[in-house]
């Protein structure tokens, strides 16, 4: 099987304010094929989204070794986009403008063609004509939604999403997923996912890690056979298998009551 992210033997420590190292990782070892969605699920402390900085170049390696593409990764690479929970919006700039930003920091397309792939992309995620509207007039789900079409902007091989709809209500959420996996769908970039919501590995990925309390290493790895295209909605009401893996999952996490 070809290998678009490549994990093997990742081990990391910090050091507490009292100097003592703290393992938070241990021998993690994980391959994520290209254009497969793979979530990560575990308690909190486990170290989920340290794998993600780690994975991105915005930490360095302490022990192992990951690759993108066959490469060892050594600092941020241009070929993927880091999605975290909150929008990050730049105030000052309006919705589309906001979008077209990774292209203008890659000088990507010209500025017409920019333009109209941003355009394009928040018609995707249902925001048609608020092109020229700016951030503070948005409900906090829509900017969500314009977070989404930026992350798509420069069509990148790679995502890596750190819990990036859980500051969402329940309701918004669940569109803004829908909307999320109409586009990747359409463009299947290869996607690592951190989040908490068991509901939403299920729902959108094809593989679910579940790792273990600190130190993190993984204690099972669950494939999600659910057809493809999805609605989050539909399999949360309308998808026996849907359960029996929320089940299964739930199993296996560890989580202290």
């Amino acid at each position: 099987m070809q290998t678009e992210i490549e994990i093997r033997g990742l081990s990391h420590h910090f050091v507490s304010p009292g100097g003592k190292s703290v393992s938070t990782l241990e021998d993690i070892s994980l391959n994520v094929a290209p254009g497969e969605f793979v979530a990560i699920v575990g308690p909190s402390g486990c170290g989920k989204s340290t794998i993600l900085n780690i994975v991105s170049g915005l930490l360095d390696v302490a022990e192992g070794e990951i690759s993108i593409g066959g490469k060892k990764v050594q600092g941020v690479t241009k070929e993927l986009v880091y999605m975290p929970a909150r929008d990050s919006l730049f105030p000052w700039r309006t919705c589309k403008k906001n979008v077209e930003l990774p292209l203008e920091l890659q000088g990507i397309l010209t500025p017409k063609e920019r333009g109209e792939r941003a355009e394009m992309l928040l018609n995707a995620v249902g925001l048609n004509g608020f092109a020229d509207y700016f951030p503070s007039s948005l409900s906090h789900g829509m900017r969500q939604r314009v977070a989404v079409a930026r992350t798509f902007a420069t069509s990148p091989r790679i995502l890596l999403m750190d819990e990036p709809f859980s500051a969402l209500d329940a309701q918004t959420k669940i569109v803004v997923q829908d909307l999320f996996l109409k586009i990747w769908e359409e463009e299947k970039q290869t996607v690592l996912l951190i989040t908490h919501d068991v509901m939403e590995a299920v729902a959108l990925a094809d593989r679910v890690v579940v790792l273990s309390a600190r130190p993190g290493k993984i204690k099972s790895i669950h494939n999600i056979d659910l057809e493809r295209p999805r609605s989050v909605r539909k399999l949360l009401f309308d998808e026996p298998k849907f359960q029996k893996y929320l089940h299964a999952i739930w199993e296996d996490l560890d989580v202290q009551e």
